[in-house]
């Protein structure tokens, strides 16, 4: 199975643990609330939207075009950090990531 391949596999299930945990929203935020230049766009998006309207399409539009792939990634000490203390089942979403840090060469 190609990496690209395998990243999908893994965007997929970090699709479906966002839903699973409620975490996944309808609507979309407002379009400058995606321009943030800050890292996660922690000033305008909280972790989960980030994950849904900036991450994920990023890298589905990445796959798409067979461009080059983040060389090292850190997501799930992040998504451990926005999780930390809320009473939600997240193993299974940061499972996902963890798996998606190793893909991108950033072992987690």
């Amino acid at each position: 199975m190609s990496h690209y391949h395998q990243v999908v596999e893994v965007l997929i299930d970090i699709e479906a643990e966002l839903r699973q945990i409620g975490c996944w929203d309808a609507i979309a935020p407002a379009p400058e609330a995606l321009r943030s230049e800050q890292p996660f766009s922690v000033d305008t998006l909280n972790f989960a939207q980030w994950l849904q309207f900036v991450f994920i399409p990023k890298m589905h539009f990445l796959v798409a075009k067979e461009e080059g792939l983040p060389k090292a990634s850190g997501i799930t000490p992040m998504a451990e950090e926005y999780f930390r203390g809320q009473q939600l089942p997240v193993a299974g979403l940061l499972a996902a990531l963890t798996r998606m840090d190793s893909l991108l060469g950033g072992g987690s």
